[in-house]
């Protein structure tokens, strides 16, 4: 008998822990679309996007750049981008690791972008970390820090 309680423990621990992990999963593809929405939306000049993405206390950090940004120079820039006749051609996150806190999660990723103004492209790489908070059913970013590498 001892051995079929240890059994059905085992089982049910397992079936726990399967949908723990789809959970996860779902929550980490709607959190990695949001993720996406967020840059392009700024590459974009997705006003409209970036307001209801990027929150009133919004804290942006970014190597190199002495000043911290909050959501208004977020709007700023992604306007001035924009109206700059440059375009996002590529954007990819070849690794990233998501660490959950309740409705607060953080995402690691390396990046590679390709931008194009007046007819030259150029490549960057760089490391970003993000900041995700879930309200109201919908993942917000309210912050993040990027390095750039090359």
């Amino acid at each position: 008998m001892k051995r079929l309680e240890t059994i059905a423990l085992s089982v049910l621990l397992l079936s726990t822990a399967i949908a723990t992990a789809q959970l996860t999963a779902n929550h980490d593809e709607e959190l990695l679309q949001a993720r996406r929405s967020v840059w392009l939306a700024w590459f974009n000049g997705d006003r409209a996007t970036l307001e209801q993405l990027v929150t009133p206390e919004t804290v942006v950090m970014s190597a190199g750049e002495p000043l911290w940004k909050h959501q208004q120079d977020v709007l700023a820039e992604s306007s001035e981008f924009h109206n700059s006749g440059a375009k996002l051609i590529r954007l990819e996150f070849p690794r990233t690791e998501v660490q959950h806190f309740g409705d607060v999660a953080i995402v690691w990723s390396d990046y590679v972008m390709e931008l194009q103004q007046g007819g030259k492209s150029s490549l960057s790489k760089g490391r970003v970390t993000e900041i995700f908070v879930r309200k109201d059913g919908k993942w917000t970013n309210p912050g993040w820090h990027t390095e750039k590498l090359n």
